[in-house]
């Protein structure tokens, strides 16, 4: 756990001073003493990442890396949109390391309670050789069957687990999306060349809001299994670690939910539509070979599929409201996710 007087800074100067790091990463690592700090790259959309390398008397502690990377709303701009921040450091500072689930690996996470400000610091994977994707690039079907069992494993180790079950920031919200954004959003992304790839039994606005605020509400009624769930499974949330192994990463969606909202998004804006027609019935019954090893009753397949069509109408929905994302990725995400939708019949899983 963080010191107790190492609140998260509010800048990035604060962030990659020496004196503040050495507090930060003294719990883990007691006595470390940092003497020197190298910036690296600095991307600021709302949240701000901040790469740099440490230098420390004696040598970097022995299972610490000299490479980091800082995450914060560090930006005028952002600093109204803090709050947000703290599901993430929740994750990485509470569940990411009981769960096993492969991420980034968090050396410091915290909250300033005052500003609800949240830093979490973890290790560059880019500097160990890991690299970043997105909707153009190529991710297999064997790599889908990989991530699908670190979505499993996520799962279920929280299946249910009591000790989560009134942990404030898991309380779903994807109500919040619904009521705050959607026919506008949509039907500009449908009625521009960046939705022209939606099938026309499915690029429909109205239907679409219609059936997303049905869903939330159907889930907020479900008494059913939950988990703690990514909430955003696109490919653009995966990396590849220096071994090559998918790995999960942004976890600003982290809540409780029914699993089948991971499983069913990522399958369809994982792949491409030619892959997941061949592909997906074998997927599924990977997912959840790999609950039932982990000594979960899982669903039969039929139920299992009532629910993945569900998850495919979560991600059309999250990628029909984006807006502020490079359009030659939303183009790609809107075409998989709503052919998958059409194939599926989403709408429908919700009787809309």
């Amino acid at each position: 756990m963080p010191a107790a007087n190492c609140f998260p800074p509010r800048t990035v100067d604060a962030l990659l001073s020496p004196e503040w790091l050495t507090s930060a990463l003294d719990p883990a690592y007691p006595g470390i003493q940092v003497t020197g700090v190298t910036p690296g790259p600095v991307v600021s959309r709302m949240s701000t990442n901040a790469r740099f390398r440490i230098e420390c008397a004696g040598g970097v502690p022995e299972g610490l890396s000299p490479d980091l990377c800082g995450k914060g709303y560090f930006t005028e701009q952002a600093w109204p949109a803090r709050h947000t921040g703290r599901f993430e450091v929740s994750f990485y500072r509470d569940v990411a390391k009981p769960t096993g689930v492969r991420t980034l690996r968090s050396v410091y996470a915290d909250i300033e309670p005052g500003t609800g400000h949240g830093v979490v610091i973890t290790e560059d994977v880019v500097a160990q050789g890991g690299r970043f994707l997105d909707a153009t690039s190529e991710y297999t079907p064997s790599q889908v069957a990989d991530s699908l069992g670190e979505l499993a494993k996520l799962h279920a180790a929280t299946w249910g687990d009591p000790g989560l079950a009134a942990a404030d920031w898991l309380t779903p919200r994807l109500e919040k999306h619904a009521e705050s954004r959607g026919f506008k959003e949509i039907h500009g992304n449908f009625t521009s060349w960046i939705g022209a790839g939606v099938p026309e039994e499915v690029r429909d606005a109205e239907r679409l809001v219609r059936a997303y605020r049905t869903l939330c509400a159907r889930i907020a009624e479900d008494a059913g299994p939950w988990a703690v769930i990514h909430g955003d499974t696109h490919i653009g949330n995966l990396y590849l670690d220096g071994e090559g192994r998918p790995s999960l990463l942004d976890w600003q969606l982290v809540q409780r939910g029914p699993w089948y909202l991971d499983v069913g998004y990522h399958l369809a804006s994982a792949l491409t539509v030619e892959d997941r027609r061949a592909c997906e019935k074998d997927l599924v019954r990977h997912y959840l070979d790999r609950l039932r090893a982990a000594g979960i009753e899982a669903p039969q397949e039929n139920e299992a599929w009532e629910g993945i069509r569900r998850g495919v109408l979560h991600g059309f929905f999250l990628w029909g409201i984006t807006l502020l994302v490079d359009p030659k990725i939303t183009t790609v995400l809107q075409t998989r996710l709503g052919t998958a939708a059409a194939d599926h019949d989403s709408y429908g899983a919700v009787g809309v």
